[in-house]
């Protein structure tokens, strides 16, 4: 039977991987026969879904907005407006249509993009075997809550932080949080020492790992923002600040170099004019009518439509731009220093083909889950008898 004393909140930071399995089951009011789904349902309610925080999602409405973000686009809707109140109606007109193209235009790019990356989020979507009620049984990722026991075998995804509770023959390739390839051998004893390296523990297996050989079970004692690789992702965001591509930030000088400019004339050519005795009124609408002149219509939708042009050539080659002003930072990149193993690449080697015997059969299955097929002339192959 689960005990029944509910766990109000994550418990703060402790070494697990130093307490013996029985003590990390008292700690967290659980069993090795897992919660009951009654509790797993309370203690989800309490503490909230496993995932990480990516940030609200994101409206078209605010896809939209974002795009009169730059100081030129505003220089051009005052334009604009100032047209039209000089009674310009012509060129009021093409000003504000401008706007709302290069608007159009950045807005159906971005949320195209949006879409897409939200489509393969639910594609994606991982599950995890999770024993409640003493019957091991698959439930999303997302609602699995401390305590719960969760089972493993070759090829899985681990869904949160755990302590192992029984392991045979069991690896895991931890280069999500350690960047080191080679899987790691794990075992379900207690360590001696506390002050134990990530990578080092032995008995603890970490969200967002792989189960390559081997079986086990282990105790959820970390969800969400409070696994490991949740306290990465909070570091990363904090540290996220859009200080804007190269190319914005020069259009955002030259705004800002065109509107002093713009007003160093209306302010020369009207102490001009008061000097040579001219009227107020007509100095001004001059001073205003020359001030808008200077601004450059075409450069936003100029910008807007070749950034589009690079985001479909990327869209061709499969790859997909959030945001327009990424595709000038990405064109202008020489050399890009990451960290390979488990972003760009995934650590597995798997087999498409098989040339046995003056025969050609393919294979089917990803990285190291044990589904997949051998298949001959589009057929499922059949194990050869051998006499011995």
């Amino acid at each position: 039977m689960t005990p029944k004393t509910t766990i109000s909140e994550q418990p703060k930071a402790m070494a697990w991987h130093n307490l013996s399995a029985e003590k990390v089951l008292s700690q967290l009011a659980s069993t090795e026969e897992g919660l009951s789904s009654q509790e797993a349902e309370q203690r989800l309610a309490t503490n909230g879904l496993n995932e990480l925080q990516e940030g609200s999602p994101v409206s078209p409405l605010q896809i939209f907005f974002a795009q009169f973000k730059s100081l030129i686009i505003w220089i051009l809707i005052v334009a604009g407006v100032i047209s039209g109140a000089l009674g310009e109606g012509v060129d009021a007109i093409a000003i504000l249509a401008i706007v709302v193209l290069n608007a159009l235009i950045g807005f159906y790019q971005e949320f195209s993009a949006e879409k897409s990356i939200a489509s393969l989020k639910r594609m994606t979507a991982p599950h995890a075997k999770v024993r409640r009620d003493g019957i091991i049984t698959l439930v999303p990722a997302s609602g699995i809550v401390l305590g719960d026991i969760l089972a493993f075998e070759a090829g899985d995804l681990v869904a949160a932080d755990a302590r192992l509770l029984t392991a045979a023959s069991l690896q895991c390739i931890e280069s999500a949080l350690t960047g080191e390839s080679e899987a790691e051998i794990k075992q379900a004893g207690t360590m001696a020492k506390i002050d134990v390296p990530l990578g080092d523990r032995e008995n603890m297996v970490f969200m967002g790992t792989n189960i390559t050989p081997g079986t086990g079970q282990a105790v959820v004692v970390a969800t969400a923002m409070k696994t490991e690789l949740g306290r990465i992702a909070g570091l990363i965001k904090e540290a996220d600040a859009d200080k804007g591509t190269p190319l914005q930030r020069k259009l955002e000088a030259f705004g800002h170099i065109l509107v002093w400019a713009a007003l160093a004339i209306v302010a020369l050519l009207f102490a001009l004019g008061l000097a040579r005795g001219e009227k107020p009124l007509d100095l001004f609408m001059t001073a205003i009518s020359l001030a808008v002149a200077a601004v450059p219509e075409g450069l936003p939708a100029v910008v807007t439509v070749a950034l589009s042009l690079g985001v479909l050539r990327m869209a061709r080659r499969g790859a997909l731009v959030r945001k327009l002003a990424a595709v000038e930072t990405l064109g202008s990149t020489s050399v890009i220093c990451t960290d390979k193993t488990g972003t760009l690449t995934v650590g597995e080697m798997t087999v498409r083909a098989l040339y046995v015997a003056g025969r050609s059969y393919t294979v089917t299955g990803e990285g190291y889950a044990p589904e997949g097929e051998v298949r001959f002339a589009g057929k499922l192959a059949e194990a050869p008898h051998h006499r011995a």
